[in-house]
């Protein structure tokens, strides 16, 4: 059973942080056509109206909405998948190993959004965006991690991806209760609707996934209407799909569609989104644009909210016995694992989306501004930390 359980944590280790260099990529060449010639280019494409339509019901949006509504929301049907997996029979089982990513998580969260809040708290148009800085981005700091390769023990990775697991459900949380729009009962009744046709799926041990496709696309599209963000939809959808198959007990539908889907996620659609939400332009950005609030807040949130936070949280919980530290972990180690937690990049970029749409103020260049800034130094900061503080030889696995 501890060869499985490493094997799959190497493995998803593995995908995640080649995934976390995509990403980067992605990013970077995102940022060069908006500084570029390619800039119109660039803009033409994220603007262009993309139509769906059946009878007289449509759907309109800009290609870069459709991204952050559609493509995420199969983002977050995968965050829904591993969740439930790791719940049932993953790392979060056992209790011992929830307290100490559970608490980091919480720390990593209330602390930088209280930082964004002190430099925000006289500007109302500007504290909707307290939560960006609360979130981390598990494929970037899985990246900056496989720099280091084998010196990184496995109880670090593991430990990573579970706070990350914590964060993605306080993040699921925040832009459930924080980020709805105007709220369409009627769309809200069909998404009851299908809970329990989803449910008698569950029930009955249903493996189509066509089905459970199908009821989830009717799902997201009224989600999509009723004000509550569409992606919430994955997250549920993924609730109800079978961890074990009826007619094999050896399979399991869940951990197959994680599977397939973990590729497509990892190398298609997070670099997407990366590529279509990263661009700023930084022409004529001055002294002013960098010291204006909004960005502070978040650069700072992330870079020294998710070190305090994390590390703070974890060392308290320690001292007080309510945890131990991970076998194979030094304080140190454990320092520069929670400095890699400020890289905030994907969900810090999609919790900004939302953050500010329905403000009258465009706030895009100053939260991507702050979000790239944190995340880079938290990524480099991470890194040396860790660079020095594990040791030379091969880490141990046992």
């Amino acid at each position: 059973m501890v060869i499985l359980k490493e094997t799959f944590i190497t493995g998803f280790f593995r995908l995640e942080s080649a995934g976390g260099i995509i990403l980067m990529i992605a990013a970077a060449f995102a940022m060069v056509c908006a500084n570029t010639p390619l800039q119109p280019y660039y803009s033409l494409i994220l603007d262009t109206q993309v139509a769906v339509s059946v009878g007289t019901f449509e759907i309109a949006k800009p290609l870069l909405l459709w991204i952050n509504d559609g493509l995420m929301a199969v983002f977050f049907f995968l965050v829904g998948l591993e969740l439930k997996r790791e719940l049932m029979e993953g790392e979060l089982v056992d209790p011992r190993n929830i307290v100490l990513p559970g608490i980091g998580a919480i720390g990593g969260m209330a602390i930088p959004a209280a930082i964004y809040i002190f430099f925000n708290l006289d500007d109302s148009s500007a504290m909707s965006g307290w939560a960006i800085p609360a979130a981390t981005d598990i494929a970037f700091a899985l990246g900056v991690l496989a720099l280091l390769g084998s010196r990184v023990p496995t109880a670090i990775k593991i430990f990573l991806t579970s706070l990350a697991i914590f964060d993605d459900i306080g993040a699921i949380i925040i832009i459930a209760v924080f980020y709805t729009a105007k709220i369409s009962l009627t769309s809200l009744l069909i998404v009851a609707c299908c809970i329990p046709l989803l449910l008698l799926f569950n029930r009955r041990q249903v493996e189509s996934k066509s089905l459970y496709m199908l009821v989830g696309l009717i799902m997201w599209v009224a989600m999509l209407k009723s004000g509550v963000h569409a992606t919430l939809a994955g997250v549920i959808l993924a609730m109800f799909i079978p961890m074990k198959s009826k007619s094999d007990p050896e399979r399991s539908p869940l951990r197959e569609m994680e599977r397939d889907l973990h590729t497509v996620v990892a190398f298609w659609i997070l670099p997407i989104f990366a590529f279509a939400n990263a661009g700023i332009t930084l022409t004529g950005v001055g002294a002013e644009q960098l010291l204006h609030n909004v960005p502070v807040g978040i650069a700072l949130g992330l870079f020294i909210g998710k070190q305090l936070g994390v590390f703070g949280f974890c060392w308290l919980a320690i001292k007080l016995s309510l945890t131990r530290l991970p076998r194979g972990v030094s304080w140190s180690s454990l320092y520069g694992t929670a400095a890699l937690c400020g890289i905030g990049f994907t969900m810090s970029l999609f919790i900004g989306s939302l953050a500010f749409e329905e403000t009258d103020i465009n706030r895009v260049f100053d939260d991507r501004l702050g979000i790239i800034i944190g995340s880079l130094a938290s990524g480099l900061f991470g890194y040396l930390i860790l660079n020095k503080s594990l040791p030379r030889r091969a880490a141990d696995r046992d």
